[in-house]
């Protein structure tokens, strides 16, 4: 064979080899393009299965501690401090001497009323017995004799009042918390002696929104928490709301009192008050970022294992009220729905999806609360 024909039948060799190779890398792309699009992707989700549960809608409000009675004891008479018999910071009941004023003019002229009173009294007695019994006298002069009776009577009782009035006593029971004079100071009427708190129970006060002044009566449940008290969370109901709005800020006041028997509630705390405006009882409650944002408002996938495999699901929601990052969902999912929570951004109707893991519905952190 010469050299040109040889060349030639390699050639064609060469071509016959390529068209094979050809054909078969043709037959394995279209079967990898025939396997994918069979299967379609896949994507990971989390889900949470769909319960119902109690949902509170809470009006949130910040208020600040005050004493429930705080009371400046003034003194009532004129004199020198002789004794101050409870220390500041000690506890007082009411009616208990908390100072005593120099009382020694005022008990020598307690006497010397008393024995008038009684000269008083004993020359009425007589004058009336002979003016009725053997007409002694006359009538005015009865009547006179008992007038001045009662007048040195009612000197004795004034006197005796001042008298009593030296011992300053507490009017209410709490703290003694301040002292305004010493041993030795000269007082007089009205001046300030002493300061009593009354903490137990401690009054929580806040300004709450007008337009909730539908929402808001006596009796309503609260919940109250403060931040230098972390773990603690006191149980309570409104027991005061105002009548009025204030034209400066558009609030009305609320009360809330709650038992302090250790003293940890201080006045002028802040206080975070948590004031229930609505129940729902058998809620669907699911948490906001659960949800995906559409043009005519808000959708949730589930997964759907009806057709043999897990497959994504849109529905589209109605919702109701919200609170910190959870929300009601009125229509839409139904219990037993398992939601899409993580990876609910990236699917699509009708994707297949697998479920790399089911967490628990999580649960709100909490203080444990304190109920009175």
């Amino acid at each position: 064979m010469s050299a040109h024909r040889r060349v030639l039948v390699g050639t064609l060799a060469s071509l016959m080899l390529l068209g094979t190779a050809a054909g078969c890398s043709g037959s394995s792309e279209a079967s990898t393009t025939e396997d994918t699009a069979q299967t379609g992707r896949i994507i990971n989700v989390e889900v949470t299965p769909i319960q119902t549960t109690e949902f509170l809608e809470q009006i949130r409000l910040t208020g600040t501690v005050t004493a429930n009675r705080d009371v400046t004891v003034a003194a009532e008479e004129s004199g020198v401090i002789r004794a101050l018999p409870v220390p500041k910071g000690n506890n007082v009941s009411a009616g208990q001497v908390i100072a005593r004023i120099d009382d020694r003019i005022l008990r020598a002229q307690v006497a010397q009323a008393r024995a008038q009173a009684d000269i008083a009294r004993e020359l009425a007695d007589r004058r009336s017995r002979l003016f009725t019994e053997s007409k002694v006298g006359s009538e005015l002069a009865v009547l006179e004799a008992r007038s001045n009776a009662q007048q040195a009577a009612a000197n004795l009782q004034v006197l005796t009042e001042r008298l009593n009035r030296t011992a300053v006593r507490a009017p209410v029971s709490g703290i003694l918390d301040e002292r305004h004079v010493e041993v030795g100071s000269m007082v007089s009427m009205g001046t300030p002696i002493a300061r009593i708190i009354e903490v137990n129970p401690a009054k929580i006060t806040a300004g709450v929104p007008e337009r909730f002044a539908g929402d808001v009566v006596p009796g309503t449940p609260t919940r109250v928490t403060f931040d230098v008290l972390p773990g603690r969370a006191f149980e309570a109901r409104v027991s005061y709301v105002g009548t009025a709005v204030n034209p400066r800020n558009r609030t009305f006041p609320l009360e809330v009192v709650l038992p302090n028997a250790g003293r940890a509630i201080k006045p002028e705390m802040v206080a975070n008050v948590e004031v229930v405006r609505r129940s729902v009882h058998q809620a669907i409650v699911v948490p906001q970022e659960a949800l995906v944002r559409v043009e005519d408002g808000f959708v949730a996938y589930v997964v759907d294992e009806s057709a043999g495999r897990p497959v994504a699901r849109v529905r589209q929601l109605t919702l109701g009220a919200s609170q910190r990052n959870l929300v009601v969902v009125e229509s839409g999912l139904v219990v037993g729905d398992k939601l899409i929570v993580v990876g609910q951004n990236q699917v699509a109707d009708g994707d297949r999806v697998a479920v790399v893991t089911t967490p628990q519905t999580a649960a709100q952190a909490a203080p444990t609360p304190d109920t009175p």
